[in-house]
């Protein structure tokens, strides 16, 4: 298609800020060919929170403080980015409907992407859904069929694979740099602020197993897009997960307890990797944890036959440290550093609603495609599937639908056939 996209959002809740941050930076480097017009949210309040400067109900206190955390961006406004009406509607099936947009942004809860993003595709309109793509991986095949009929760009929001650190990871373990990758690692336990028994950012949800939520799922597969992205695909996972924590509270500025809720989904995982290409891998994590937090320096790891990246820095055989975007700079590609940060960019929300936006332009296929996520998503519920079954499964058989039995409730609960 040629000309403006008009941008429908749906849901308006605590990583909309991120989004909307990321626009601005998008539209202020000089690529203006979209606009958002229309926003959604069962709550009318909640639309109208980011509608204009200047109106509707007060802003929430981001759900984070810590730092380059994207729940902790600054409220922001449509009317930051661009002049011009915005529509605003509680009603999914008359926003699509009446709403005048080409493309939505779908950043609602997990257990409700698949049926949205149908919806909207349906409706003809292109789609860019949150991590994960979908609560189930039944429920994200649903939606790459939906696609394919319609003819619609599917679009997965993984911010964390366009994070200036995150692309050199991937160059510096996949341009042989590092030599043929033997080890990737990724453990923490604790979190600044969660552990070890907050409510995760105040979304109780996130604790429902039913209600799509447990950290293998939520924040699975950020680790697991990583891990493939350095090493390749993963061919089987042996993993166990827990509820350590089975009582969530939120707490006053006082360290007092003002509300508790029973969490069911699990807060800690820990899973073993072996590659397609022999690779082996450890991920870890935890939002539980009394005491003091703990995890890899820098967070992530990557072992090969010349070197290792950890710390940030690229360090070699032949002695020499060097920081890892640093070392991307200067030896990648030229034509990889441009497809990768274009105009130039590296706020990770502006380059994949660039991402998103080229590719319905282009008709193209996006990198972070539909089957992307689909990849993503079996291989974080592997963990799951291994922990239930007490052994490795295959992450191939969780794509393909062989291997499902946690999934399977889940599926009936929701409806997902």
């Amino acid at each position: 298609m040629g000309g403006e996209t008009r941008l429908g959002v749906i849901g308006c809740a605590r990583i909309l800020p991120a989004h909307l941050r990321g626009m601005k930076l998008l539209r202020e480097a000089g690529y203006e060919d979209f606009r958002v017009t229309a926003l959604m949210a069962r709550n009318i309040e909640d639309a109208l929170r980011f509608r204009r400067r200047g109106e509707g109900p007060p802003p929430r206190p981001p759900a984070s403080t810590s730092p380059g955390d994207p729940l902790g961006a600054p409220h922001m406004y449509v009317s930051d980015l661009h002049d011009g009406e915005v529509e605003v509607y509680d009603d999914i099936d008359r926003m699509l409907a009446e709403a005048p947009i080409d493309a939505a942004h779908v950043l609602t809860t997990h257990s409700t992407h698949h049926w949205i993003a149908i919806k909207a595709l349906e409706a003809g309109k292109h789609v860019a859904v949150e991590k994960p793509v979908a609560v189930t991986v039944r429920a994200a095949r649903r939606m790459i069929e939906a696609a394919e009929r319609a003819g619609r760009t599917l679009f997965v929001l993984e911010n964390a694979r366009f994070r200036p650190h995150a692309r050199a990871s991937a160059w510096a373990a996949r341009s042989g740099l590092l030599g043929e990758p033997q080890l990737v690692l990724s453990v923490s336990v604790g979190t600044a602020e969660w552990s070890p028994d907050v409510v995760l950012a105040h979304t109780p949800w996130r604790h429902e197993r039913l209600g799509g939520g447990g950290v293998s799922v939520d924040f699975g597969p950020h680790l697991m897009d990583w891990a493939r992205q350095v090493a390749g695909e993963i061919d089987t996972v042996s993993a166990v997960a827990r509820t350590l924590e089975p009582i969530r509270r939120e707490y006053d500025g006082r360290g007092r307890v003002i509300e508790e809720i029973e969490a069911d989904a699990d807060d800690t995982f820990f899973a073993h990797l072996q590659f397609v290409s022999g690779a082996l891998g450890v991920l870890g994590f935890s939002a539980a944890g009394h005491g003091e937090l703990i995890g890899l320096p820098g967070g992530r790891a990557i072992y090969g036959t010349r070197g290792c990246l950890k710390e940030g820095d690229v360090i070699l055989d032949d002695g020499s440290r060097t920081p890892a975007v640093q070392v991307y700079r200067a030896q990648a590609d030229p034509a990889t550093q441009a497809r990768e940060f274009p105009l130039p960019l590296e706020d990770p929300f502006a380059l994949e609603t660039h991402q998103f936006l080229t590719a319905i332009a282009t008709g193209g296929e996006p990198e972070l495609s539909g089957d992307e996520g689909l990849e993503d998503l079996a291989a974080a519920w592997a963990i799951l599937e291994s922990s239930h079954a007490g052994a490795p499964v295959r992450v191939a058989d969780v794509a393909s639908g062989a291997v499902s039995a946690v999934q399977d409730e889940l599926n009936e609960h929701r409806g997902i056939e």
